[in-house]
């Protein structure tokens, strides 16, 4: 993508769009940070309507049974392995928890896209010179 504006992205979830292998539809797994800390479930996978591509996943995590429960997006820049359990990232637990909140009303507005990037310390996937990092497939 050579523009200099986000694209709209869909939650998987809420699109017709499938995931081009089984490995990549990765919603349920636990995510575990660099210390081997559980962070969360992957609740959805937000979709490049225009490369079909995966560029965040939507990641639910603290809280107790779901109460006080925060979402927020991890790019899959931040991807270093993934298993059939588990997905897992090159960030702590700490630094997710002090990510920009998934708000809804937030997600077609490429600002908060730059944010989360900015925040993860990733080139946006729409920036020139951006190679997407696919999905790491080690087991």
């Amino acid at each position: 993508m050579t523009t200099d504006s986000a694209p709209i992205l869909s939650k998987l979830g809420d699109s017709q769009q499938t995931v081009e292998t089984a490995e990549e539809d990765v919603r349920g797994r636990t995510v575990t940070d660099t210390d081997g800390n559980d962070i969360g479930k992957v609740e959805d996978l937000l979709i490049d309507d225009a490369e079909h591509r995966v560029r965040f996943l939507l990641v639910a995590h603290g809280g107790f049974l779901g109460f006080g429960e925060t979402k927020s997006f991890i790019p899959v820049d931040a991807l270093t392995r993934i298993t059939d359990e588990q997905v897992f990232i090159d960030k702590s637990r700490e630094h997710v928890a002090g990510a920009p909140v998934y708000d809804p009303g937030l997600t077609d507005k490429p600002e908060h896209y730059s944010d989360v990037y900015g925040y993860y310390g990733y080139l946006p996937f729409w920036g020139a010179g951006y190679i997407y990092p696919g999905f790491p497939y080690r087991r």
